[in-house]
């Protein structure tokens, strides 16, 4: 039980850490924050991927009287519901009507104290890092009363600024194998994104989910790293790690889809049934995990490639499958239920692979009846045309941007 002036100390103690940062690398999903009177505004996304950040150049920026309050801060450790009550007594103090919460979801009941503030006229803005818990408890008790978007790390473009970098094939290859986490795209030390990824597994999955065998837990993360790109299937899996239920699998596929560390991508369907049955693509949620972690005997740089491309579609579209038919098209990209681009991905393309990448994309463009497609390719550019289609070879640092 906190007492409300321990409480006032960490809010003054908090903004002076917001303040003192300044205003750091404006992220493009700052201009994006949905803002609506009376509406919660909440953004999720992986663990350290800046969600906080972005919390910090909002308020920098357009609101500076403001509170931010981050519940993973050590001194909150024990808050619990009854503290709610004292909190509310310090925001009607202080007289502040816009709120940032950092990591709110960690305290039972707070979306019944979300509730109260926005019946009273309150701004909240609210991040959280496991889509999971966030979206369960706000369908429960805020129903058409938020708005959700998600962050991600850095994009191309953005690391690019960071890096102080112009678009070509050299600030491409270090993307690739860097990939868009901050702390790490700043430091370069690799121990970062390990012990990220060990926070994840252990704070965001181990402990909520009561997983007491975290290296089963370990060695199925490094397995789906490793593999990339490839198809997943949680009744093949059966048996390793001293696993014997797929569906056990399937729980920790969703665990780590829900901690945004991994994504599975599902083969389009118009069967929602063939959709859930099929083998899926696994995918990470940045490509320095793959680097750092995944055990490559090999650069794999195609592989790393073909995830670099899928997170671009990710941010931009509502939905991305692949197509496999006779052929294979790595990515649709759906928005709003119409198909808007097909994508084909292929580090290098060459007298082995042209026909097999270029027919499977033009065998989903008929599927879809869209006349043009693409083939992204590390650094080949070029255009092919026939019968009415057109397929275009776009390097990846012009696709990208």
């Amino acid at each position: 039980m906190y007492r409300q002036d321990q409480i006032a100390k960490i809010i003054d103690s908090q903004r002076e850490l917001v303040l003192q940062k300044g205003n750091l690398l404006n992220r493009e999903a700052l201009a994006q924050i949905p803002i609506v009177e009376s509406y919660a505004t909440i953004i999720t996304g992986i663990r350290r991927c800046g969600k906080s950040t972005l919390l910090h150049q909002l308020i920098y920026g357009t609101y500076p009287e403001s509170i931010f309050l981050t519940f993973e801060d050590i001194r909150l450790a024990g808050f619990d519901t009854t503290d709610f009550t004292r909190l509310y007594n310090e925001i009607v103090l202080r007289g502040i009507k816009l709120l940032c919460f950092d990591e709110l979801q960690i305290v039972h009941n707070w979306e019944m104290f979300v509730h109260q503030l926005l019946r009273e006229g309150y701004q909240i803005f609210i991040t959280g890092s496991n889509a999971s818990l966030l979206s369960r408890e706000l369908g429960t008790n805020l129903t058409g009363r938020h708005l959700s978007m998600e962050l991600f790390p850095f994009s191309y473009k953005e690391f690019m600024t960071f890096k102080g970098l112009i678009g070509n094939q050299d600030s491409l290859q270090s993307y690739l194998v860097t990939g868009g986490m901050p702390e790490f795209v700043r430091s370069g030390e690799g121990r970062v994104l390990s012990q990220l990824i060990d926070d994840i597994l252990i704070r965001d999955i181990s402990v909520r989910q009561s997983i007491r065998d975290i290296e089963v837990l370990r060695q199925l993360t490094v397995y789906l790293l490793t593999n990339v790109g490839n198809l997943i299937s949680a009744t093949k899996l059966s048996g390793m790690y001293g696993i014997k239920s797929a569906t056990t699998f399937l729980e920790y596929f969703t665990f780590l889809s829900n901690a945004y560390l991994i994504e599975f991508v599902p083969q389009f369907s118009y069967s929602l049934k063939s959709q859930t049955r099929n083998p899926k693509k696994v995918y990470s949620m940045d490509t320095g995990f793959i680097t750092q972690v995944a055990t490559l005997f090999t650069d794999n740089l195609g592989q790393r490639f073909e995830n670099l491309i899928y997170l671009h579609l990710r941010r931009k579209y509502d939905k991305v499958y692949f197509y496999k038919d006779k052929g294979e098209c790595d990515f649709v990209a759906i928005n709003r239920n119409k198909v808007e681009e097909l994508v084909q991905v292929c580090f290098r393309i060459d007298d082995i692979n042209f026909q097999r990448e270029y027919s499977g994309l033009l065998e989903a463009m008929k599927f879809f009846k869209i006349t043009e497609g693409v083939i992204v390719t590390f650094n080949q550019k070029d255009i092919f045309e026939k019968d009415g289609y057109k397929v275009k070879l776009v390097p990846g640092y012009e696709f990208l941007v």
